[in-house]
């Protein structure tokens, strides 16, 4: 793979197990003059267990803004910068905008390089609909999330969360309020030994007794509780209508053309009306 001067690498790394790291990512890092990363100290074990060594710069949330212009110094000067996060893909609830946009405004290419996320991970194994809304972090105050919260339960699409393991039980009480009558699960250190999912009835899942360490990710399920309700009257007035016309077939294909809802439904009904005329 041939690299390129004046590109922002944007490399995902493994979100647990080392060896969940893409061939690619691994020859960028190689290829590098210097990786951009959270932490130097966590960073500094996957290079070493990578057998990589190169220019590590501490990039985080705190010193990014002042970085900026030190930075695009050194894609000036010609060198090939690859970003990093902690875990998993950078910039999803991980910093680096800034130097992306910062990027973007001196044409500087940014080339994504795929891998390890989990949001992505944990939403494969969750069984929910895969049309899905990412939030990140959940507020820490309770007002804060009481509107959030209030805001999203709106929604019906599955949906994404992050949150530390120690406040597990304060977002569970308010995902009982929240998000009665959903699914769902809880992501405990995925790709690690002491890996877990916690799958459950929202309105069911009990508080945990004790706590335990690190980040969760947690999916709840798409709400199938508000899907349209089916104005029964309004079709069968319909049917009646049409077969005086037409045949069951023709009435039920007529019927599905304006209402968005299941065939079995509509035959049944028609079905239903049929059987009631010849009687």
């Amino acid at each position: 793979m041939k690299m390129l001067k004046n590109h922002l690498y944007v490399v995902s790394t493994p979100i647990g197990n080392l060896d969940d790291i893409t061939l690619r990512a691994i020859n960028v890092l190689k290829n590098s003059d210097i990786i951009l990363c959270e932490d130097t100290r966590r960073s500094i074990k996957l290079l070493n267990h990578l057998k990589i060594k190169k220019k590590l710069i501490s990039h985080h949330k705190f010193n990014e803004k002042k970085n900026l212009i030190h930075i695009i110094k050194h894609f000036n000067q010609g060198k090939i910068l690859s970003l990093i996060s902690d875990a998993g893909t950078p910039l999803l609830s991980d910093p680096g905008k800034l130097l992306v946009n910062k990027c973007i405004e001196n044409s500087i290419e940014v080339i994504p390089i795929p891998g390890a996320s989990s949001i992505t991970s944990a939403l494969s194994v969750s069984g929910f609909n895969d049309q899905f809304l990412f939030y990140g972090f959940l507020p820490k105050t309770e007002n804060e999330l009481n509107n959030v919260l209030s805001e999203l339960s709106k929604n019906v699409y599955t949906q994404v969360f992050f949150a530390p393991s120690n406040k597990i039980n304060f977002y569970i009480k308010k995902f009982k309020i929240f998000f009665s009558g959903r699914k769902i699960l809880i992501a405990k250190e995925i790709t690690k030994l002491h890996e877990a999912f916690i799958r459950e009835d929202i309105d069911k899942l009990e508080l945990f007794k004790s706590t335990f360490k690190g980040e969760l990710t947690i999916v709840v399920s798409e709400n199938t509780n508000n899907k349209k309700k089916i104005d029964e009257e309004k079709i069968v007035n319909k049917v009646k209508i049409y077969l005086k016309k037409y045949s069951l077939k023709d009435t039920v294909d007529l019927i599905l053309e304006t209402e968005k809802i299941n065939k079995k439904t509509v035959y049944n009904l028609c079905l239903k009306v049929k059987n009631e005329k010849n009687h």
